[in-house]
């Protein structure tokens, strides 16, 4: 059994809305209102957590999924963009700071020398190892405040919501 939350910003400005426009259902605020709040909490957390390490939270995405992958820890550009759901403008800008950092490598496929394989280097797996479990410590620290059953409840009805949305990011 859950306690009772305290209320916060939403409460007051759904009251206020209530009491304004009692016609409309604003009940909606509540919901997004709370993820962006969420979304802006995570974000600075996350960007506390990965400058400790020299990253940033693109740079982290990238080694991630390159580490994820498992040996030989790489993936086409073409993968690391549908992984990080951004245009491939965006993903280049994020391997040209990678590569210059020391923390990736691109060159040709041995399976296929005309595509192009994005290789994770010794340095990158080494900061990715490195930042990991502080990011994994900042996470669990920001969700202390929620028992393990409730986090299950709230991943379980994030992702129904991000299916309902069609938005849901694929592996690659």
């Amino acid at each position: 059994m859950t306690e009772p939350s305290a209320e916060d910003a939403l409460d007051q400005i759904l009251a206020q809305w209530a009491r304004e426009r009692p016609d409309l259902d604003c009940s909606p605020m509540g919901v997004i209102g709370r993820i962006s709040q969420l979304q802006r909490e995570v974000f600075l957390a996350q960007r506390a957590t990965f400058a400790r390490h020299g990253l940033d939270a693109p740079s982290f995405d990238v080694l991630a999924a390159l580490r994820r992958a498992g040996a030989p820890y790489q993936l086409t550009p073409t993968a690391l963009m549908r992984t990080a759901l951004v245009t491939s403008g965006a993903i280049t800008q994020r391997l040209d700071r990678l590569e210059e950092k020391g923390l990736i490598t691109r060159g040709r496929s041995d399976a296929d020398g005309r595509a192009v394989v994005v290789s994770l280097t010794e340095a990158g797996r080494t900061a990715l190892d490195a930042a990991l479990p502080d990011h994994l410590d900042t996470e669990r620290g920001m969700l202390a405040g929620l028992s393990a059953a409730e986090q299950q409840q709230l991943a379980d009805l994030l992702r129904r919501f991000l299916v309902s949305l069609g938005r849901v990011p694929r592996e690659p």
